[in-house]
């Protein structure tokens, strides 16, 4: 089974439409959530968090392979969504309250900086541990200018999401 939340429309691949259920033997077994700009937090987990509970009443998985991408975060130089630390950690956060074993991946993402801002907050929640928002002094701290600080904020862009 898998579930993706991703940009759709006139973007490369131009696949992932919310009719893709999969193919032959695989037909039933994904699910796609075709999303456009500026998603927010709030409005990613309206979407995240009633179709995973489905997926794991129906499937019952043993396992869960999470691939967190960092391209969805506000800011990224190459995605177009909204974003904050806060809600792509929601996601985490509400995988793991299911109580079955997850693997949690990292991908996409194409700031950097900001890349690096999602994995040290994710690993923090996966490990249930808080770390500061202060982002202590190292060999890149000049990369983290001007408030060199752990959290995002959103950038003032409209969600083009509907609830339709």
């Amino acid at each position: 089974m898998t579930f993706s939340l991703h940009k759709y429309g006139d973007f490369f691949p131009g696949t992932g439409h919310s009719s893709d259920t999969g193919a032959k033997e695989g037909t039933g077994f994904s699910v796609n959530a075709p999303l456009t700009s500026g998603i927010t937090d709030q409005s990613y987990r309206e979407i995240f968090q009633p179709v995973m509970s489905k997926i794991m009443e129906v499937y019952q998985p043993g396992a869960i392979v999470l691939q967190c991408g960092a391209d969805s975060l506000t800011g990224d130089r190459l995605g177009c969504f909204n974003l904050t630390l806060h809600g792509h950690a929601e996601c985490v956060s509400f995988v793991k309250s299911f109580g079955v074993p997850v693997l949690v991946l990292g991908g996409g993402g194409y700031t950097i900086r900001n890349v690096a801002r999602c994995w040290a907050y994710e690993t923090s929640v996966v490990l249930d541990k808080e770390i500061p928002n202060e982002i202590p002094f190292n060999d890149y701290y000049e990369y983290y200018a001007p408030d060199f600080e752990l959290h995002l904020t959103p950038e003032n862009m409209e969600n083009l999401n509907t609830r339709e």
